[in-house]
């Protein structure tokens, strides 16, 4: 096509806008490259047209109407396409929404499954816990009857016969304590079985025989009724006579709470007593008598055996590291009675002073004597069919302006026969905190080694820690049972006022723990059960004592003096008079034997050297004897009072 000068023909100039609207639908659809140049260039410049010839197309440009409709059959597929995958995803997602559904169904039925078993465990826990709840109940009604029975019906008077004078004889009948190896605590039972709990039948240390809480297994007791009242009688008394442990009866009806609770003591300042003191030992400094509890120290060494079934469980005990275990409890019970008693302190013995307790319920028979004044030392020898104890304790005291320690200087000794072991341990140091002002507390600290003499198994260390700025757990006891080879057999844990307890928490096991406090213990010194009983004096006994008893003590004898003039008539004057007859007495004993060249020899114990050359006080195996026969009646004995 060739543009002419000039105005161009109608026809050909339709022709020419024709062809230029072709080429306008060609550019839609071929490349933009291929069409700009010449349509801009004509378009932008009319004048080129006339030597400027329109180039034929390429030959792979295709017509425009042909174009046009492949455009509309892709634009077709393209959308038939759209709606097959819409529809495709439509179905995914409905599918994945059905298995969605399925999955939280099974979900729910599986956990619907583990909620239905737990529920059935719980139910089951919860049936095993009321039936060990109802066999709970029904032991400690036996209980509660049962030491109903010991109060009341098998304490009987026995009436004398024609022949004999005097008043009816009130005794108690036996009950035979048939105590099994199964019934007792063993190291494998539950961490809530207690020896306070054998307390109720096993001893008379709770007079009033009240029925434990806790879940622990008691002997079996049978009632012996049908035994003749008059061989009970005999049996009794010859018990009490001869000093024999033939297990056959004990006695009932020991008191339970002292004649009158304790003086008030705010008033007395001593500050004036104790700050020309400061860092001396304080066993030489006289105390106000109102600051004394009515017992002294050779009754403390007998309160130390409250929990003696610990060393009975130990001598049947097998298990080597199971009885030092039992031991270790022992040793870590002493303190116990201890920690409601920081307000008054014990009497301190004169030289000659004695004191003796048989104790029929525990199957034990102990006696003290006051061996040394300067340096105190008070030795003890305690004895039953399962073990022997004894020691000899020299105690410090030194006063540190606000706090008071107490040093011990000695060693505790305990054989079991069946065995034949012999251990020996050593005492902590106690100290008395808020001396002169403030609330009263008491701690012990240090380290307690128990050895066994006679085998080298295995050893035992109790750590009773000391309270300081880093640790504020108070009273807290740490131990471990250690083999030969240094290893860890057993660990102990608990605090001395609490309980001991053997292995891990929280699965550990319960050893030892304290009884319970008597009513009001508060008002009477703090005392335990067992502390209540020691200066008790039996009417039985009254003759067969020797005057050099303890309880014979006029000072400490809350019924004679202490109580009726200090107490009742406020004659405090006249008991601190008694106190100071009593030491000057002593003191007058003193005189003659240093003037006269006279060593004092003990009525009861001897000197030895050990095997570590210490020297110690053993017994010299003269006291039953000679309470038997002839009696101390008949054998001289110093005037101490």
């Amino acid at each position: 096509i060739h543009c002419q000068e000039g105005p161009a023909p109608k026809g050909q100039f339709s022709t020419t806008r024709r062809r230029q609207r072709l080429a306008a639908a060609v550019a839609t659809t071929v490349p933009f490259s291929a069409t700009m140049s010449p349509v801009r260039l004509h378009s932008s410049n009319p004048n080129l047209c006339a030597d400027i010839e329109f180039q034929t197309p390429p030959s792979h440009v295709t017509d425009p109407l042909e174009c046009s409709t492949e455009y509309m059959k892709l634009q077709e597929e393209f959308c038939l396409m759209a709606q097959k995958v819409h529809s495709l995803l439509k179905s995914a997602f409905n599918s994945i929404a059905i298995e969605k559904e399925k999955l939280k169904q099974i979900v729910s039925e599986q956990d619907l499954a583990g909620h239905n078993a737990q529920i059935a465990h719980l139910r089951q826990s919860l049936s095993q816990a009321l039936n060990q709840n109802a066999e709970l109940r029904s032991r400690l009604n036996r209980i509660h009857s049962e030491s109903v029975i010991c109060d009341q019906v098998v304490s009987v008077n026995i009436i004398p016969s024609p022949d004999e004078t005097g008043e009816q004889i009130h005794v108690s009948l036996p009950l035979s304590q048939q105590v099994s190896n199964e019934s007792r605590l063993s190291m494998s039972e539950s961490v809530s079985e207690f020896f306070d709990a054998q307390e109720v039948l096993l001893s008379a240390s709770s007079s009033e025989n009240e029925a434990s809480d806790d879940e622990s297994y008691i002997s079996d007791v049978s009632d012996n009724i049908s035994e003749d009242n008059t061989s009970v009688s005999d049996n009794i008394s010859r018990q009490i006579l001869n000093g024999e442990l033939t297990g056959g009866a004990f006695r009932n009806g020991r008191r339970t709470c002292l004649p009158a609770p304790s003086p008030d003591t705010s008033n007395i300042n001593l500050w004036n007593i104790l700050r020309n003191n400061i860092g001396k030992d304080l066993s030489k400094v006289s105390m106000p008598v109102e600051l004394n509890e009515p017992l002294n120290t050779l009754q403390h060494l007998c309160e130390e055996l409250e929990y003696s079934e610990l060393l009975d469980k130990a001598a049947e005990t097998d298990d080597p590291y199971e009885r030092m275990v039992l031991i270790a409890a022992f040793a870590a019970s002493g303190y116990a009675s201890t920690y409601f008693r920081a307000g008054s302190k014990p009497f301190n013995p004169v030289l000659g002073e004695t004191y003796e307790c048989i104790r029929e319920d525990k199957g034990f028979r102990f006696f003290s004597e006051q061996v040394s004044h300067h340096p105190p030392i008070s030795a003890c020898h305690c004895e039953s069919k399962n073990f022997v104890f004894w020691q000899d304790i020299r105690w410090k005291n030194k006063f540190w302006g606000k706090s008071m320690e107490i040093l011990p200087v000695g060693t505790l000794n305990v054989t079991l026969p069946k065995y034949g072991d012999y251990y020996v341990w050593n005492k902590v140091t106690t100290c008395i905190h808020n001396i002169l002002s403030g609330r009263r507390w008491i701690e012990h600290y240090g380290e307690i080694t128990i050895r066994n003499t006679k085998s080298s198994v295995c050893i035992c260390k109790l750590t009773f820690v000391k309270v300081n700025y880093w640790n504020s757990n108070v009273n807290e006891v740490q131990g471990v049972v250690i083999d030969q080879e240094g290893k860890v057999v057993h660990r102990l844990f608990g605090k001395w006022h609490e309980g001991l307890y053997c292995g891990v928490a929280p699965s550990a096991k319960c050893i030892w723990r304290p009884g319970s406090m008597p009513t009001n213990y508060e008002r009477y010194y703090g005392f335990t059960r067992f502390a209540i009983e020691l200066n008790e004096l039996d009417p039985l006994l009254k003759d067969l004592l020797p005057t050099t008893d303890a309880r014979f003590r006029p000072d400490q004898r809350q019924e004679c003096l202490f109580i009726h003039l200090l107490f009742e008539e406020g004659n405090i004057e006249a008991a601190a008079l008694e106190k100071q007859r009593i030491e000057e007495l002593q003191r007058g004993r003193r005189r003659y034997m240093e003037e006269n060249s006279i060593e004092y020899v003990p009525k009861f114990f001897k000197k030895v050297i050990d095997a570590n050359q210490r020297e110690a006080w053993v017994t010299n195996d003269t006291y039953w004897e000679l309470r038997k026969d002839p009696g101390f009646s008949k054998v001289e004995i110093p005037v101490l009072w």
